[in-house]
C-alpha cells in the first residue's frame, strides 16, 4: 500500500486483486459514524478498537466511497476481499489522514 496523495490523506491498497484509492473525508466520517452508531471522534475512537466483521466492511465502504471507488463500496459483501488486506487498508487509510 502507498499514499496516492499525501495532501488529501489518501492511500492505495489492492483489495480484491485491484489496486483501490481509499480516503478518509468528512463523508466517510459522517458514514462510518452512523454505520457503527456512534456519535462524535472520542466514541469512535473506542468503537474502532474492536470491529466485527460487519462494522469492518461498514468502514471499508465508507474509505473507498471516499476515495471514489463507490462501484466496489457497493459490492463489498460479495468481493473476494481478504479479511486481512481489509484490516490494513483501514488502518492505513486513518494513519493517513492524521
Amino acid at each position: 500500500m502507498t499514499r496516492a496523495n499525501g495532501a488529501r490523506g489518501e492511500v492505495v491498497a489492492t483489495l480484491a486483486g485491484v489496486e483501490r484509492r481509499l480516503c478518509l473525508t468528512l463523508g466517510a466520517l459522517a458514514e462510518i459514524e452512523t454505520g457503527l452508531g456512534v456519535s462524535g471522534i472520542a466514541a469512535l475512537g473506542e468503537r474502532m478498537r474492536v470491529l466485527s466483521a460487519r462494522d469492518l466492511l461498514v468502514v471499508l465502504a465508507a474509505l473507498l466511497r471516499g476515495g471514489g471507488e463507490g462501484n466496489l463500496a457497493d459490492d463489498l459483501p460479495r468481493a473476494a476481499v481478504d479479511p486481512r488486506e481489509a484490516a490494513e487498508a483501514v488502518a492505513l487509510a486513518f494513519a493517513a489522514a492524521a
